[in-house]
């Protein structure tokens, strides 16, 4: 059964080596085992062997047995960046990935990384990088320095997902109020499902998913809380006119037609899912090579599903390998 796997980080050479030459507001430091880490303000992430040497996490997948990863950058994305620094960055991440793709092919392919914090550039790098490198899409951050994804500068950048018909792959970052969540990992842990929950409500609360019906919206780690939540979501539809005032219908029937990563490792919450948008909405996602995330258990997990093989299949690999044209 083919293995794709959606979610799951990479820092490309490129970007890498611009900040360590201090290219960036991004402090890199090393570990007792030399491993960068990457410093950034509320966090960081240890880029361990898997994060940043291709040759090495290409044999951990052969081994794992996974086909295909859709490569992503990682937080802090480079929206943390002055605008000019930002475009440098995506652009460098870009082009590696790209590289990794056509040389790699079909192990790896990639979502590209836009400079955020300027829209107009991040329609210019999309251009680029769907027309020229052929990527399918692009991974977008939960809220953009504390501008929600719904606000309508972001609106010509859907315009044209929407006319290609693009996915557009939503994973968290810092939450508003994440001086709240400093201590026992909570940001990562509680604030990153927090901010992919609403950014999902107010993408569809704003009425942006139905003026943009064509992209292929997925959530990471499960959409956050959205399964869980989403008959919240339709009370609020029925309760508030201010809910029913930029959509036709209720939140869940714009939710089902999205997309849902499995990274969240108990089958029970990933039947929810399926149950909520159906098994050929829910895709396979390790968050690999991060400390809480797990090749393996993404395996195991999707292994005891009460699902039929069918489903399980589409569930591996067989929905990304058609929504991302592998």
């Amino acid at each position: 059964m083919r293995i794709v796997d959606v979610h799951n980080h990479f820092y490309p050479p490129a970007y890498l080596d611009a900040l360590k030459r201090g290219d960036s507001s991004i402090v890199v430091k090393y570990d007792s085992d030399g491993n960068p880490e990457i410093h950034y303000p509320g966090d960081y992430n240890v880029a361990v062997a898997g994060h940043r040497d291709i040759a090495y996490r290409q044999g951990v997948l052969e081994q794992e047995g996974v086909d295909t990863q859709i490569l992503t950058l990682t937080t802090p994305g480079t929206h943390v960046e002055t605008a000019a620094v930002a475009a440098k960055l995506a652009a460098l991440t870009n082009d590696d990935f790209a590289t990794i793709a056509r040389e790699r092919a079909p192990r790896f392919t990639w979502l590209a990384t836009l400079p955020l914090n300027d829209p107009v550039a991040s329609l210019k790098e999309l251009r680029r990088a769907v027309e020229q490198l052929n990527a399918p899409g692009a991974m977008l951050f939960s809220n953009v320095n504390g501008v929600a994804l719904a606000d309508e500068r972001y609106w010509p950048l859907y315009e044209y997902a929407n006319d290609r018909e693009l996915v557009l792959h939503i994973h968290p970052t810092n939450p508003v109020g994440v001086e709240s969540m400093t201590e026992y990992w909570l940001m990562p842990l509680v604030g990153f499902l927090m901010d992919t929950t609403l950014a999902a409500g107010k993408l569809v609360f704003s009425g942006v998913a139905e003026r943009y019906p064509k992209i292929r919206w997925v959530l990471s780690h499960l959409g956050g809380a959205v399964p869980y939540l989403v008959e919240r979501f339709d009370r609020g539809y029925r309760a508030f006119p201010e809910c029913r005032a930029n959509i036709k219908k209720l939140p869940s029937e714009y939710l089902k037609t999205w997309y849902y990563d499995t990274v969240n490792f108990n089958p029970k919450a990933v039947e929810l899912a399926i149950e909520f948008a159906g098994a050929d909405h829910i895709m396979a996602g390790s968050d690999y090579p991060h400390a809480i995330g797990s090749i393996p258990l993404m395996k195991e997990t999707l292994a005891a599903l009460a699902i039929t093989d069918a489903e399980r299949a589409a569930i591996m690999g067989g929905t990304a390998a058609k929504l991302y044209r592998l």
